[in-house]
């Protein structure tokens, strides 16, 4: 497995076809590239293939949050995941704040992540 922190070569096409095989939906591709280009993307790669990725937003003083940490399928309970938050924890210059989906609570326990503030949410549909 490869990993690549900042990740400049992860096209909108690459990410939305990744995307698709964890969440399948209908991703607009320029939405999709400028939503990378403002985040630090952490990937990891088997060969050619993406089998994981993390991406974080950061004011790069203040705050940052990992808006999604995805690995394949296939790839899920190889520590592909880990080294993804291993990677983040080294290279943000932030505190990192989060939600995780039910039932994945112990991965991020096991990795050294402490419960912290409530999370809440404003839904809104995507356009």
């Amino acid at each position: 497995m490869t990993y690549l922190v900042d990740d400049k070569n992860l096209t909108s096409q690459k990410f939305i076809s990744f995307v698709n095989q964890i969440w399948l939906g209908q991703y607009d591709e320029a939405k999709t590239k400028s939503a990378l280009s403002r985040t630090l993307n952490i990937t990891a790669y088997d060969g050619p293939k993406l089998a994981g990725c993390l991406r974080i937003l950061t004011d790069g003083y203040y705050f940052g949050t990992i808006t999604e940490l995805l690995v394949l399928p296939e790839y899920q309970k190889q520590g592909v995941g880990s080294r993804l938050l291993q990677l983040a924890r080294e290279n943000t210059p932030t505190m990192l704040y989060f939600g995780a989906q039910p039932g994945v609570e112990g991965f991020y326990e096991k990795n050294g992540c402490q419960k912290s503030l409530q999370a809440y949410e404003i839904p809104k549909e995507r356009t």
